[in-house]
């Protein structure tokens, strides 16, 4: 697992940035899949998950995620949720110590975020999709719905896709500049014609500069150019492999 630095020294707060490795599963899903969404066998990732609770000291009952949509939506728990009932949502929020909030990932950008004053955690999935239509903000509001103050919040950024790997066409690099021309600083020319490079991890900077929060981390690790560490959806297809792993980003409140 990787661990932030800011998040680390906050006391009553762990988390974890889980890798590929330490796990159980098999084939494209070596070794530690958490994606219950994926094609893995289910007992597989069940093992999995319990290893990553153990690892954040939590009960595996209590590892919880989301069903993720690419959505800004996020979800407030308050008690632990089985895995045919979780909420659709793109992000989790708590205060209740003894519950991990979790997000899953394999190039998209994970965000934990911790007010340890307050005793309020969040974890958000930001996506292209869900960064743009404002992921970030919504799980900073459900936060301080919850009693935290953004002046306390720390955030984290995890492993993601960078921008060296992260090719996209002109219709992807219009949707951002007709929501805001400004998001053109976040496109770097591609070797392909008429293609660009995007920045995910500077855009989601961007996103939470905007909102005030003064202590953000990005631990810089890119998910597709480390198939040894990281699990990579973009990767897989252009391996032509049948499906990837998921990592799971969490953090829990602990006593």
């Amino acid at each position: 697992m990787l661990h932030a630095a800011s998040l680390q020294s906050l006391p009553g707060i762990r988390h974890a940035f889980f890798t590929r490795q330490g796990g159980v599963s098999g084939g494209v899903y070596e070794s530690l899949n958490g994606g219950v969404g994926s094609r893995d066998a289910a007992a597989h990732v069940a093992e999995n998950r319990a290893r990553m609770a153990k690892a954040l000291g939590v009960e595996p009952d209590s590892f919880l995620s989301a069903y993720q949509i690419h959505s800004p939506d996020v979800a407030t728990v308050d008690r632990a949720f089985a895995p045919d009932a979780r909420p659709r949502a793109d992000a989790l929020v708590t205060r209740v110590p003894g519950i991990a909030v979790g997000v899953s990932t394999a190039d998209c950008g994970p965000i934990l975020f911790a007010d340890a004053d307050a005793r309020v955690v969040g974890a958000a999935h930001a996506g292209w999709r869900g960064a743009l239509t404002g992921v970030i903000e919504a799980t900073i509001a459900a936060m301080e719905k919850l009693g935290a103050d953004r002046n306390n919040i720390v955030a984290a950024t995890g492993p993601m896709i960078r921008q060296a790997n992260y090719e996209v066409g002109p219709e992807f690099v219009e949707r951002f500049t007709v929501h805001n021309t400004a998001n053109g600083r976040f496109f770097a020319p591609s070797a392909k014609n008429g293609h660009a490079m995007f920045d995910l991890a500077g855009y989601i900077r961007s996103r939470l500069d905007s909102t005030g929060i003064a202590r953000v981390e990005d631990i810089g690790r890119c998910t597709y150019a480390d198939d040894v560490t990281f699990y990579s959806y973009r990767r897989s297809v252009h391996r032509n492999e049948s499906d990837y792993g998921r990592h799971i980003n969490a953090i829990a409140l602990v006593d």
